[in-house]
């Protein structure tokens, strides 16, 4: 089937030429609704991307959407930076009651900025303010931002080149090898504290990803996290868990450090929290931790009221019954059935992930690059990540059928078989 092609002249004359997804998806997307998105001309996708893991309820989410046009329609305010309004007073009574003390959490919860590197940035400053030390320990394939701070954090080489100055107070250690349970664990990091002695040559934090999703989908065991968590409590490190993109429901869990029954001091989520696509961003932390004095840290879009509106609308519907978590599981269950087929007899191809995050590890990334355009082509949208896009990644929205997961993989399931038997030529549609 051919794609019809549009017209894309006024991105390339005047947009930047920084934009990248739009070169991978070559069509002009005009409207979308649950688990999928439409070009301008009608042909559906079928979207395993979702906004890079924002749009966990799907697009157009009925509910969330009556929820903001009912908001907008009463005239309800938009913009508030961080004064107190009804809005927000929802969103955080939700949060309270249906995220935290369920799980025997009290965080403050800090509005730090639209972006998920807005939320790392604030957690960095946070930790040096109150341990007053200056270094922040982070792992190989982290991806926590591109501003300054959480591209010092961020392992990806060639989004580090981009800042153009040397980044520093930042520690590169190896993510968890996934070897056995009696492989020395975080080996490389306690010699570190070690050779480091006690005082402010210490790290002030840790932070990470319990997934790696821009990484390549390395999912850390519960084992490692632990310790993780372990070490850093004796040698006085804040443990700052990214969960910008795995939070929110994605590994199943509202948080994806659930599974290893373990409480950061801080928590950054972006992404998902508003379930709708618009931006808000949150920066966790212990009560105690809570040492900002008024406007220290502060951003104009820090108070996006419409975002409140259906981020509360999104607990209330999907976080207070077990349900949502249940059916994450049981479509995890059916990526993974199925990747199995796909990989049996393919040594070249290997897959890992939980919930609705999954990866398939091509060991030719020009395999991965054309098993990604081919499903393009077949209608499905899913990207390549690691650090040689060697790695298609699957993020479904968590509200997603059935049959349209089965769909789904199976037209990833055809785009692996043609991409690794066709010739050099293009495929044919």
């Amino acid at each position: 089937m051919s794609i019809a092609r549009s017209d894309s002249s006024i991105f390339e004359t005047v947009e930047s030429e920084v934009r990248s997804y739009c070169r991978s998806w070559p069509v002009v997307f005009d409207r979308a609704r649950g688990s999928h998105m439409y070009d301008e001309w009608g042909r559906p996708y079928l979207d395993f991307f979702t906004g890079a893991g924002t749009l966990n309820y799907g697009h157009n989410n009925p509910v969330l959407k009556r929820a903001l046009l009912d908001y907008l329609g009463r005239d309800g305010v938009t913009h508030a930076l961080d004064m107190s309004t009804v809005a927000k007073r929802a969103f955080l009574g939700a949060f309270r009651d249906t995220i935290l003390l369920p799980r025997g959490m009290d965080h403050k919860v800090m509005f730090t900025g639209p972006t998920g590197t807005n939320a790392v940035e604030a957690a960095l400053k946070l930790a040096r303010k109150v341990t007053g030390r200056k270094d922040i320990i982070y792992f190989t394939n982290a991806f926590h931002g591109v501003s300054l701070g959480s591209l010092a954090v961020t392992a990806n080489a060639v989004k580090r080149a981009g800042a153009g100055i040397p980044l520093v107070n930042s520690t590169e250690m190896a993510f968890d090898n996934g070897l056995s349970d009696e492989a020395p664990r975080l080996l490389g990091l306690e010699r570190l504290l070690d050779d480091r002695g006690p005082g402010p040559a210490r790290p002030a934090a840790v932070i990470v990803e319990t997934v790696q999703g821009e990484g390549g989908v390395h999912v850390a065991r519960i084992e490692w996290l632990r310790d993780l968590a372990s070490l850093c409590k004796r040698h006085g490190m804040l443990l700052i868990i990214d969960d910008i993109q795995m939070g929110c429901g994605r590994t199943g869990d509202f948080f994806s450090f659930e599974r290893a029954g373990i409480i950061p001091d801080v928590i950054t989520l972006s992404k998902a929290v508003s379930g709708y696509g618009l931006p808000l961003a949150l920066t966790l932390f212990k009560p105690e931790l809570d040492v900002w004095k008024p406007g220290e840290h502060n951003g104009t879009f820090r108070g996006n009221n419409p975002a409140f509106v259906t981020a509360t609308a999104a607990l209330q519907t999907y976080w207070t019954d077990g349900q949502l978590e249940k059916q994450v599981l049981l479509r995890s269950e059916q990526i993974e059935v199925a990747f199995r087929a796909i990989t049996a007899h393919r040594p070249d191809v290997s897959y890992r992930g939980c919930g609705l995050v999954w990866g398939l590890d091509f060991q030719n990334r020009n395999v991965a690059s054309k098993v990604a355009e081919r499903s393009f082509e077949l209608g499905l949208l899913v990207e390549t990540v690691g650090p040689d896009d060697e790695v298609v990644k699957l993020l479904p929205p968590l509200t997603i059928t059935p049959e349209e997961l089965g769909e789904g993989l199976s037209i990833l399931g055809r785009a692996v078989h043609e991409a690794g038997t066709a010739s050099e030529d293009s495929l044919p549609i």
